[in-house]
């Protein structure tokens, strides 16, 4: 019985040996004779347009199409910053980038279209660019063209100047000042849109800022009101407040300055006041035009003599008391020594 089982096993390795022999071998080349089959190509119809084909197109239209954004009432973010008044004398060093764009401008809740703006939007502070004006190189202005609807205007109806650009006693004096009665109209000098309509107790009392299409900004200071809020588009020539004597001055008048990137320029480098006319159509504003802030960041300082107190010292030279301890470090409650030096800028 075991014999049978061995022949058994003898047979089948046998004829399996057998199969392997009949296989016929390939030869590995033979493979790089496969030939491929034949493809018939068809040729797409392009008559029929299938319902869902233009779906691209319609998203491509869909995206350059105009959104309107739907704003809740109650929204109304908040920027807490720092005033900045009259006094732009103290720059710190760097500056920020300021990046033009050509359709939109965001400021606080709402957009505006606008061409050729500064990214830099603040309806705060009135200079937040922080750029050095004796570094700006020469930048042509376009102050109005009346082939595209860009206008000029007076800021009052007559323009009699009562006090220059310039330095006034111990600190300077960054725009001028035109005679008006308390409720005249002030105008808007250029076409622009409206960045600040703010209170400023210390500096400029009522007061807006004008952000113009030429680069420039416009202040109107010591209104009585204003006739404008942010983000109102207005015309050269446009109203957009009222004569008055608010804020630190001493009678009615307007406080008139014209500023590239923050830095203040003496209006009287556009404007002819004597005559009420623009001087030119185009111009060119370079570092020259800053000159004056050299002289504009000396320090200046008051010897204390018997009777000085720090009241006294902040209205003769037109300071805060706060502006006074914070130039000296000091407190407002400091004992005033009779020989001592104090910074009042």
């Amino acid at each position: 019985m075991c014999k049978m089982k061995v022949y058994y096993i003898i047979l089948v390795m046998f004829m399996q040996l057998w199969a392997v022999a009949q296989t016929p071998t390939k030869n590995p080349k033979d493979f790089l004779k496969i030939k491929t089959p034949d493809i018939q190509y068809v040729t797409p119809d392009t008559n029929y347009l299938h319902e869902d084909d233009n779906k691209g197109e319609e998203m491509e239209n869909d995206y350059n199409k105009e959104v309107d954004f739907d704003i809740p009432e109650d929204f109304s973010p908040r920027k807490e910053l720092p005033l900045m008044a009259e006094d732009t004398s103290t720059i710190n060093d760097g500056e920020l980038s300021i990046v033009e764009v050509e359709e939109q401008v965001r400021f606080d809740s709402m957009w505006v279209k606008i061409a050729e703006y500064y990214s830099i939007w603040d309806s705060r502070t009135v200079n937040p660019y922080r750029v050095d004006g004796t570094t700006i190189d020469s930048v042509p202005i376009v102050l109005y063209d009346t082939l595209i609807g860009r206008n000029w205007a007076k800021p009052l109806s007559t323009c009699r100047m009562t006090s220059d650009f310039g330095f006034r006693r111990v600190r300077w004096h960054y725009g001028i000042d035109l005679a008006l009665n308390i409720g005249d109209s002030i105008f808007a000098a250029f076409d622009g849109v409206v960045r600040i309509k703010g209170w400023d107790r210390g500096g400029y009392g009522n007061y807006v800022v004008l952000r113009h299409y030429n680069g420039l900004e416009t202040v109107y200071g010591h209104m009585t009101r204003a006739a404008v809020v942010t983000g109102t588009y207005v015309k050269a020539g446009e109203l957009i407040g009222y004569g008055g004597s608010t804020g630190r001055s001493t009678g009615p008048h307007l406080h008139f300055e014209l500023r590239y990137a923050g830095n203040p320029i003496d209006p009287k480098f556009f404007y002819d006041f004597s005559n009420c006319q623009l001087r030119f159509r185009t111009c060119l504003i370079t570092d020259k035009n800053f000159n004056y802030q050299k002289q504009a960041r000396l320090a200046y300082f008051h010897t204390i003599r018997s009777g000085d107190s720090l009241g006294k010292l902040a209205r003769r030279y037109g300071v805060t008391v706060t502006r006074l301890c914070r130039l000296n470090g000091i407190s407002s409650k400091t004992k005033l020594r009779i020989g001592r030096k104090l910074r009042i800028r």
